[in-house]
């Protein structure tokens, strides 16, 4: 959504949010650990492709789920409501979510938190949204009576993984929808549900295997 979505880092390779608590609890909120990561897969990596190495890597260093770096970020930004989640890191740069949470009125603000010890950051007011971005989102806030936590645990309940990232959008046809990332321990493969935010119903699922 060209609306709210972060820019990529460099080396990023998950895009795409899970819980233990409430709504989004289950499995998809629980990042595997370095020595779950290598019973999942075993010890050799030769049999993945270099993203599936990447993801298996990446996820193996998250501590702070997509849950709580949204409750970081909004805590950081006064009656705002989660836009969007994505994680993101490299060899060089560790684990983080870059997330986005957004007023009432449409204004957007992106938070940057660690995926290790969950500290957010300054949030910064997004500068590329106009009058009509703003409105768009407002209402899209408004008729969105599905949370992220409630979108993510539908994926997770589908495909048991880790959430990676969630976003706010509109499908093809008009469709309000949550775009929900899940990663698999076994194949690390990605699978992207599109979840309707407003009853919850599977509209798409795509599995990306490379």
């Amino acid at each position: 959504m060209g609306l709210i979505c972060a820019a990529a880092a460099a080396g990023a390779v998950l895009t795409g949010c899970g819980n233990n608590n409430g709504d989004g609890g289950g499995t998809g909120n629980n990042p595997l650990s370095p020595s779950q990561a290598a019973a999942a897969t075993g010890s050799s990596t030769g049999s993945l492709t270099q993203d599936q190495a990447d993801r298996k890597a990446l996820v193996a260093r998250v501590k702070v789920s997509y849950e709580k770096a949204l409750r970081a970020a909004v805590a950081a930004v006064p009656a705002s409501k989660p836009v969007s989640a994505e994680l993101e890191g490299s060899d060089v740069v560790g684990p983080r979510w870059d997330t986005q949470v957004a007023t009432s009125d449409g204004t957007v603000r992106s938070v940057r938190v660690d995926a290790v010890s969950g500290k957010a950051d300054q949030p910064r007011t997004e500068t590329d949204e106009d009058g009509d971005d703003r409105r768009k989102l407002a209402g899209w806030l408004k008729q969105a009576t599905v949370t992220a936590e409630q979108a993510a645990r539908t994926a997770t309940d589908k495909t048991k993984g880790t959430v990676t990232s969630i976003e706010l959008d509109d499908s093809d046809d008009g469709k309000l929808m949550w775009s929900v990332d899940v990663v698999t321990p076994k194949g690390w493969n990605k699978t992207t549900f599109d979840v309707d935010a407003t009853n919850r119903k599977i509209l798409r699922e795509h599995v990306d295997t490379d």
